[in-house]
């Protein structure tokens, strides 16, 4: 039976999984297809028995990578420092406005692929040109947002630890200012947003759970009957599940939501 591995391909340090009927060890290195072409990567998680029907959902490891194949990598990656310099000279003699971020092969080298970041589309046709002149292979361009940028690179969060977009996250999620509200968080950008200068993605995680554990608490500004008298809610504590209560004469008493 085949089985899942966890391979971390080693240009990008994105997971991917994928399936073999060889057993692999962690650690060990293969050679795997990544939109369609060839990839170094390290199996990074041990292998996961599946059913049948769902083997066709992966693709396959190729084969145990050889002692050469890894040189090779190290060579590659060498080449694509070489060539990252040469594309930031290019775009500075074309005037075009661009930041590179990296650059790598692929492992058969039939893609050079450049990561940059711009303020405005740019227009890098005539770059790519003169790089495919000079490499004699495929190039991309990719452009990429802050927040591909902060993924790309990585870094360390105000949780303090790597950044999930980075690690394991493998979307954008949508992310708005009222999830933040929705928490009572400050709304402090320093506080709320990331590296990447936009909304955290955490803030993501646990909205789902203060929506619904709000929804069960009565609103601020509604009013509501309690032993002491009827008040007006003024503040809400859903740690505590409790809510503060103005009420006429007596002033603010907070009362447990299960009481009530």
């Amino acid at each position: 039976m085949k089985k899942v591995y966890g391979v971390k391909i080693l240009n990008t340090n994105k997971t991917i999984y994928y399936v073999s009927e060889e057993f692999f060890y962690v650690h060990d290195y293969v050679i795997v297809l990544v939109n369609k072409n060839t990839q170094l990567g390290e199996i990074i998680k041990d292998c996961v028995k599946i059913k049948e029907e769902r083997i066709d959902q992966f693709e396959e490891i190729l084969n145990k990578a050889t002692n050469q194949d890894k040189e090779k990598f190290e060579r590659n990656k060498e080449e694509a420092s070489r060539a990252l310099i040469d594309a930031i000279k290019l775009s500075q003699q074309l005037n075009l406005s661009m930041k590179f971020l990296n650059a790598y092969f692929s492992f058969d080298r039939s893609q050079l692929l450049f990561n940059f970041i711009a303020d405005d589309r740019v227009d890098f046709r005539e770059l790519a040109k003169k790089l495919a002149q000079l490499y004699k292979t495929r190039i991309e361009l990719r452009q990429l947002g802050v927040r591909d940028k902060a993924k790309s690179v990585g870094g360390i969060g105000p949780c303090g630890l790597s950044l999930c977009c980075h690690t394991f996250l493998k979307s954008f999620d949508s992310v708005s200012i009222n999830m933040a509200k929705n928490q009572s968080l400050s709304l402090n950008p320093i506080k709320i947003n990331g590296l990447c200068g936009r909304l955290l993605c955490c803030l993501k995680y646990e909205d789902d759970t203060y929506t619904d554990l709000k929804s069960k608490m009565p609103k601020v500004g509604s009013s509501i009957k309690t032993k002491s008298g009827v008040g007006q809610v003024v503040s809400i504590d859903i740690f505590k599940n409790s809510v503060k209560v103005d009420i006429p004469k007596k002033g603010i008493v907070e009362e447990l939501v299960d009481k009530l």
